[in-house]
């Protein structure tokens, strides 16, 4: 079952232990250790983001209403890439957007240091649109949560849909992600980095063990 943006059917990768944390709330880890393996290639990300494009676009039987938001950093690159995929597909051109979710975060009243906020830019009304939020790994889910809340500060859309390049495990919400890269079982003690060549001139997936206090 795929709830609506009232029981959102998404997952997310909140702000893992394993992975750098930077002031927005991006968890991703742009370093790579001797110790990591490789779990997608570059082909395979390319393999998946279109294979997602696909199910998107059958989910929601074609473009109609259809918009994409990434979560800042890597969620905005991945999503740009899905629309320019849906694009070769279907010949039509996707709204956009960009969810900073850094003063919705659960933990933000908990912040020692101040929060870097980049902003939330959606150039278009949310009512009624079958909103797919974009990242890079599902975690524990509270970074979906809180970019639901984000979006929905922005009116109501028909629905609010998950897609995202790897889901570890480990959910402390109930949140799935309708469209998923991979799933990569993990430790809560493992390092999952997700490589994008905008960011740091590659593509991939890595895991490695992280460090232990």
């Amino acid at each position: 079952m795929r709830p609506d943006f009232a029981a959102p059917s998404a997952v997310e990768r909140d702000v893992p232990a394993s992975r750098s944390v930077d002031a927005s709330g991006d968890d991703s880890s742009n370093s790579s250790g001797d110790d990591s393996r490789t779990v997608m290639t570059e082909a395979d990300v390319a393999r998946v983001l279109r294979r997602i494009a696909h199910e998107i676009l059958e989910h929601n039987k074609g473009t109609k209403d259809l918009a994409l938001v990434g979560i800042r950093s890597r969620g905005v690159y991945i999503a740009d890439r899905i629309a320019a995929a849906i694009h070769s597909i279907e010949k039509a051109e996707v709204l956009r957007g960009i969810v900073d979710i850094t003063l919705y975060r659960d933990d933000f009243s908990r912040s020692v240091e101040t929060p870097h906020v980049r902003g939330t830019e959606i150039p278009f009304s949310v009512e009624g649109k079958k909103i797919v939020v974009v990242d890079d790994v599902l975690y524990t889910g509270r970074t979906i949560r809180a970019a639901m809340d984000a979006i929905i500060d922005f009116g109501r859309p028909e629905n609010i849909q998950l897609a995202v390049m790897v889901d570890r495990g480990h959910r402390e919400l109930p949140i799935r992600a309708d469209y998923v890269g991979k799933n990569v079982p993990t430790a809560r003690s493992e390092d999952v980095t997700v490589l994008l060549k905008e960011q740091d001139g590659t593509d991939g997936v890595l895991l490695a063990q992280g460090d232990v206090e």
